[in-house]
């Protein structure tokens, strides 16, 4: 961004994405071949922040593999995946595996889910492609744990 009263507020870049914790199964790259991070934001990142995460799926989680395993946050977390068919953007073009406490829920259509803090999320399988799929999730806390 240019040297601007707020071009520091701008993120244009994946970022490095410090202490991940060990649920997390992604590589320190910003692109693991599977899926591409677009953009990670909290406050390692710009000073107060909330925490944001953006990223593209262009194929399935590796077999026997998930991208995260279960887990509970002491915060609100936001998590969605999107289609991206123009026709139709509500057909997610691919499968989503996603646990919320002991309830297995399979997706194929865009959707968003709120996980309120402390309810057990994940394992998080993407299970097929066909097109690339659009995810991001948010949480109202300055740092992702």
């Amino acid at each position: 961004m240019p040297d601007t009263k707020y071009g520091h507020l701008f993120v244009l870049d994946a970022r490095a994405k410090a202490d991940l914790p060990s649920y997390r199964h992604e590589t320190e790259e910003a692109d693991n071949g599977n899926s591409t991070c677009l953009i990670y934001l909290d406050a390692s990142v710009i000073p107060g922040a909330l925490y944001n995460e953006c990223a593209w799926f262009w194929a399935a989680t590796p077999a026997g593999k998930t991208e995260a395993d279960a887990h509970v946050h002491d915060f609100d977390e936001l998590v969605g995946f999107f289609g991206t068919d123009r026709r139709d953007p509500y057909d997610l073009g691919g499968e989503i595996e996603l646990w919320v406490e002991d309830e297995k829920h399979v997706l194929t259509r865009s959707f968003v889910v709120f996980i309120p803090a402390g309810v057990r999320h994940c394992p998080l399988i993407v299970r097929r492609v066909d097109r690339p799929i659009f995810h991001f999730t948010m949480g109202a806390t300055r740092r992702y744990r």
